[in-house]
């Protein structure tokens, strides 16, 4: 039997509890996230001390936010690849691979932000 499907701020509520358990999750079982978490933190405060603008910190911490969302993206394709099983397929690996690729472009942006933001200054 399905649930009836929740509205209002009922949905809300039930929409941030989905994201808690999902960030806790993450946390938990993903070295990688928590790694980012920790590259974040000096990551946010140097944007925040080093931006003169809201424009720069927007530009010096918005691209560590995004690798947090991409990461948690690309361990929900790990995720998903796992359960429908262990043994290797070529695909599997690729859908892996792309989500790993995705992460290492969003730290890209980071590097390129910084450097943009810092050495290129009017």
């Amino acid at each position: 039997m399905q649930r009836p499907k929740l509205g209002g701020w009922h949905r809300l509520v039930s929409s941030f509890g989905a994201s808690y358990r999902g960030i806790c999750g993450a946390f938990r079982n993903e070295a990688a996230f928590r790694q980012e978490l920790l590259v974040a933190v000096p990551v946010v405060i140097g944007g925040a001390l080093l931006g003169r603008t809201g424009v720069e910190k927007a530009l010096l911490i918005g691209p560590m936010v995004l690798i947090l969302v991409v990461e948690l993206l690309n361990s929900a394709v790990e995720a998903t690849v796992d359960r429908i099983g262990l043994e290797r397929h070529e695909l599997s690996g690729l859908a892996k691979d792309l989500g790993s690729a995705a992460v290492m472009f969003s730290f890209g942006l980071l590097i390129l932000n910084w450097l943009l933001v810092l050495f290129f200054r009017e």
